[in-house]
């Protein structure tokens, strides 16, 4: 680690120029005061809604963590991606598939519904969660298997203790019916495995919705999910990466509720979010982010969560069909800020060596300065001049605007470079 401090040799090189564009979205959308607090789960009501916190942890250990990052709340849905890798995991997709399938529902999330195959949709809507409770350490008490989740979730955050909250767990409980119709509906299609116990599903169920974390530490456990299972602070592999992978493309598909192909669209990236205000987000093989603000849309997605994602792929190359080679007003933030010169420079001065009109053009177009040069103070006139490309010497003087004759540190000029190869034809056309 010493090392790659002493180098700069992390996955966000200028990680001080990405913070401070993060720290602008987050005061951009502090702004929005849109939305409601949770109003069908009590406790949830009762939240200072001006809160709001963001946290962001890259696969190799860079944090930020910027406003109220360090508060608590209760992870709700967000969990269920989580318990649905533990139990890809330790159960292997073959049998997990066996009771959840991998589709959107196209309904909302607590709709007592199946698909075809008489299962549940998928792992994220609450029938698919109770499916991956039935299925996760089934032989453990009760005390036992929360026990063991709360540790597997706790892993996953580096370490870091997380909370239970007992009043939320019984508020939810005490409204419970919607989720114990689905389970009942559920056990009637045999959507479980023998002998549950359907009262001590649905606790369980709820216990891990209980969970309390706040964003420093999902932001941890999302980075986890962004390095196929491995934990960016600790290195331990606590995921399997078969596993991290499913339930990233699970996430970016159903992850939203029933606004998920919408956020697909607009944001492409994997997220899940719970109606107390979380969206754990996955910018795969970089970074994992946290969002917290209890202002809820109509969705249960937290309204400055979602124009912060928004926001987020408009300013960096993080949208999953984003093109890296044709973007405007965007940067990639996994390279050096000097690396764009340093592309332009070289992709200007090869299109120049193979006349390559195509790639001039598109360096045109994409404002490349013409004139750079190289660490010799050859421009890619010296470059065409020297090889003979006519038609991109053509190019780059009448389309560029190039002052014909630029000086390279050995003061040779486009013209005695082609002089010196015998271009005839270059020669002529630089002589004019």
């Amino acid at each position: 680690m010493l090392m790659r401090v002493v180098t700069n040799d992390f996955c966000i090189p200028d990680f001080q120029r990405f913070a401070s564009v993060i720290e602008e979205l987050y005061h951009v959308c502090q702004e929005n005061e849109g939305g409601k607090l949770a109003s069908y789960i009590p406790q949830l009501e009762r939240v200072d809604p001006s809160l709001w916190g963001v946290a962001v942890c890259t696969v190799d250990g860079q944090r930020l963590s910027i406003g109220d990052s360090s508060h608590n709340f209760t992870l709700q849905s967000s969990s269920k991606p989580l318990t649905y890798a533990l139990a890809l995991t330790e159960l292997g997709p073959e049998v997990v598939h066996q009771y959840v399938g991998y589709e959107p529902s196209g309904l909302a999330f607590n709709q007592i519904i199946l698909n075809p195959q008489k299962r549940p949709h998928n792992p994220l809507i609450n029938a698919g969660a109770l499916a991956i409770c039935s299925i996760l350490q089934p032989h453990l008490s009760p005390p036992e298997r929360f026990r063991y989740v709360e540790n597997k979730f706790s892993q996953l955050a580096g370490g870091q203790t997380l909370g239970f909250n007992n009043a939320v767990f019984l508020s939810e409980r005490a409204s419970a019916d919607r989720n114990f119709a689905i389970a009942y509906y559920m056990q009637e299609n045999r959507c479980f495995p023998e002998q549950t116990n359907l009262r001590d599903l649905v606790d369980f169920y709820l216990q891990i919705c209980s969970i309390e974390g706040n964003c420093d530490a999902v932001a941890v456990m999302a980075s986890s999910l962004a390095n196929g299972g491995i934990n960016p602070l600790t290195g331990a592999r606590l995921l399997s990466a078969g596993a991290a992978r499913d339930t990233l493309s699970v996430m970016h598909s159903c992850g939203m509720y029933d606004y998920s192909g919408q956020f697909a669209f607009k944001v492409g990236l994997p997220c899940k979010s719970g109606v107390s205000g979380v969206i754990l987000a996955v910018v795969p093989n970089l970074m994992g982010i946290a969002l917290y603000s209890p202002l809820i849309d109509r969705h249960g997605n937290s309204v400055r969560g979602v124009q912060f994602c928004q926001d987020l792929v408009q300013r960096f190359i993080f949208h999953h069909y984003e093109s890296q080679l044709h973007t405007d007003k965007k940067f990639d933030p996994r390279k050096p800020r000097d690396a764009y010169r340093t592309d332009a420079i070289a992709s200007l001065l090869f299109a120049a060596e193979n006349n390559d009109l195509a790639t001039l053009r598109r360096s045109y177009i994409s404002g490349v300065d013409f004139t750079s040069v190289d660490y010799d103070g050859r421009t890619g006139l010296h470059v065409a001049a020297s090889s003979g490309a006519l038609d991109a010497v053509r190019f780059i003087i009448e389309v560029g605007g190039v002052n014909p004759n630029p000086v390279d540190r050995w003061g040779h000029t486009p013209l005695t470079d082609a002089k010196h190869f015998n271009h005839t034809a270059v020669v002529e056309y630089l002589e004019q």
